[in-house]
């Protein structure tokens, strides 16, 4: 941290090689040299959280706090606007995660969570390096920050392929005026800053997005609300598919390992398709998405049981809402989950009702939603059902 304000000491301090800028609230700490080859943006954000988890099954109710989110972000330019980067670091407990896999990670903890180079070879044309999200499916796209409940559904938590190391290409084209944006991956399929050697194959990935009624406002698509009140009709259908071969972890790129007693891996090839939709008009958004996994087994004679099972199955998520002129918002979203044979995934339906108050956009805002959790295998036990409240605050 010293290290770190030394730099910002003497970014601010020679007047006349930078400029020092902070235009609004929403587009947090700028500098910028006066020769123009060098830009840095700096913001930093937390949500703070309570759940409470009430009786059922006999469990006793139990509340919990933390927080759920604590990040510093970097994005700029150097040498020219054409080469970009971005550096996200996550402070919090979850965001580096319970750490299971740290000989993986060499011994060390997990706090990098974007760290890419991208290179806009045309208006249209751009070339990814480094480790940040794949071209995977919306909901888990959309920034943490930018989200219309607490936290993501069901759905993205057993199925999504979430961040890693390799190579993207991304192409915006138009047919008929129609914009068309196309994104291509390869990368290591083993997750975010694994540096202890690739346990299986390589990850391809390739998702494109069709907006038949044209561009929403201001990247409005990867926006869950309809913070911009979208004067026209918007329609953004996409669809994601993605293979990673010979994974020993048990969601492709995230979980454990999967190792029997001897320590030896387990793998499988997970093929993942994603299709999903968002539209707004006017406050009011829906959001749909709908995710498929399958998978197939190298363990040979050996038998694949417990926590070493891999995340195969199905579900489907929609959630709804309308913001209001006074930047309040109520919302419903429904999930439903489906293990696929020999499983990790537990089949699972569940309703969120949320409420949010926008004070400055996302930058700062409040959020509570109420869920219950059901069981359709078995239609008599108890709904699980769980309060939670978070305040974001950011820069």
């Amino acid at each position: 941290m010293r290290k770190f304000i030394a730099i910002i000491v003497l970014c601010t301090g020679y007047k006349a090689q930078a400029q020092f800028i902070i235009p609004t609230l929403k587009d947090g700490v700028s500098f910028k040299s006066a020769d123009n080859t060098f830009e840095m943006n700096m913001g930093f954000r937390m949500q703070n959280l309570v759940e409470v988890d009430f009786a059922a099954n006999g469990n006793p109710t139990t509340a919990n706090a933390m927080v759920r989110r604590s990040r510093l972000k970097f994005d700029g330019f150097i040498y020219n606007p054409k080469f970009e980067y971005k550096f996200e670091m996550g402070l919090s407990n979850r965001d580096i995660g319970a750490n299971d896999n740290f000989e993986a990670n060499s011994g060390s903890s997990n706090l990098i969570l974007d760290a890419v180079i991208k290179y806009h070879a045309t208006d249209k044309l751009e070339f990814w390096f480094g480790q940040t999200k794949l071209p995977g499916n919306r909901e888990r796209v959309i920034s943490s920050q930018k989200l219309q409940f607490v936290d993501r559904s069901l759905v993205n938590s057993n199925f999504n392929i979430d961040r890693d190391m390799g190579v993207q290409v991304h192409y915006d084209a138009k047919i008929a005026k129609m914009p068309i944006k196309l994104a291509a991956a390869w990368s290591l399929g083993e997750g975010r800053n694994i540096t202890n050697g690739n346990h299986g194959g390589f990850e391809q990935t390739a998702r494109v997005e069709i907006y038949p009624l044209g561009a929403f406002t201001k990247g409005g698509d990867y926006v869950s609300s309809d913070l911009k009140r979208e004067q026209k009709p918007k329609l953004a259908i996409g669809a994601t598919l993605d293979k990673n071969n010979k994974t020993a972890r048990t969601g492709g790129n995230l979980g454990g390992f999967s190792e029997d007693t001897s320590g030896n891996s387990f793998y499988s090839t997970l093929t993942t398709l994603f299709v999903d939709a968002i539209f707004k008009y006017r406050g009011f958004s829906f959001m749909t998405e709908y995710a498929n996994r399958q998978g197939d087994i190298y363990a040979e004679s050996r038998a694949v049981t417990g926590r070493n099972r891999f995340r195969t199955g199905s579900g489907f998520v929609a959630q709804a809402g309308y913001l209001f002129k006074n930047n309040i918002e109520f919302a419903g979203r429904y999930t439903t989950i489906k293990g696929g044979t020999n499983s990790r995934v537990r089949d699972a339906d569940e309703y969120v009702l949320g409420f949010s108050k926008y004070f400055v956009g996302h930058t700062l805002k409040i959020q509570s939603d109420f869920g219950i959790t059901t069981d359709p295998n078995n239609p008599s036990a108890d709904p699980l059902p769980v309060f939670r409240f978070q305040m974001e605050l950011g820069f």
